[in-house]
């Protein structure tokens, strides 16, 4: 399903639509949680211990002291670093993100690549998904909504120019082990959720400030 709501979101809406890729991510999931609610009727989905045993079993326990979670984690990113150090297909997605006029010029496809961009980030949200329900034992469609903000700053605090151009798999794993310890500090000293809504607020702007190439503020990424 994830993956089916990135390839839209990134090939009708905002590759041949040409509408930024930012708003079309968040128009994209604002449609997709009006259906999320429809299906669920606005109820968590509780998922049966036999069918989480059966199928969920990758996502929950423990392997060598270690939640599975936390090796689900790290064999991801070991994957997603080496597609996009190692492989074409990374090194014209860093070429797009910082000159696509230019990857253009020499007559490759970018909109495939953006595409597949897109799938497999849709296809990465829906494996955070699956695992943040195996490990609670139900689902719902705003379970994660407080996470939206945290995870932007996450991408900008790990270093990664809103921009385009810049970006690293492995900066964006410290920016959220940054991200986290201000999450737990801030609930082990006592603040609210909604207050930690305006502290991620105010570090993404001086994230932004910080990292933002204002050379290319006039492109469109």
């Amino acid at each position: 399903m994830s993956i089916c709501c990135g390839l839209p979101s990134g090939g009708a809406v905002s590759t041949f639509l040409r509408i930024p890729s930012f708003i079309a991510t968040l128009a994209v999931s604002g449609i997709v949680l009006s259906i999320a609610y429809w299906v669920s009727d606005t109820h968590s989905v509780n998922i049966p211990a036999a069918l989480s045993t059966q199928y969920l079993a990758w996502a929950v326990g423990s392997f060598l002291g270690l939640p599975n979670e936390i090796w689900v984690g790290l064999g991801v990113l070991a994957v997603l670093s080496a597609v996009l150090t190692l492989t074409p297909f990374g090194r014209l997605v860093r070429a797009i993100g910082s000159q696509e006029r230019a990857v253009l010029a020499s007559g490759l496809d970018v909109n495939r690549q953006k595409l597949i961009a897109y799938t497999l980030s849709g296809g990465m949200a829906g494996l955070a998904g699956v695992v943040m329900a195996a490990r609670l034992g139900s689902g719902s469609p705003t379970l994660a909504n407080e996470f939206l903000l945290p995870a932007i700053a996450c991408i900008i605090v790990g270093g990664t120019a809103v921009t385009g151009g810049v970006g690293s798999i492995w900066r964006t794993y410290l920016g959220a082990l940054i991200v986290q310890v201000v999450r737990i500090g801030m609930t082990f000293v006592g603040i609210s959720v909604f207050a930690q809504q305006i502290v991620f607020g105010l570090l993404l702007v001086a994230a932004v400030a910080i990292t933002m190439d204002r050379s290319k503020v006039a492109v469109v990424k």
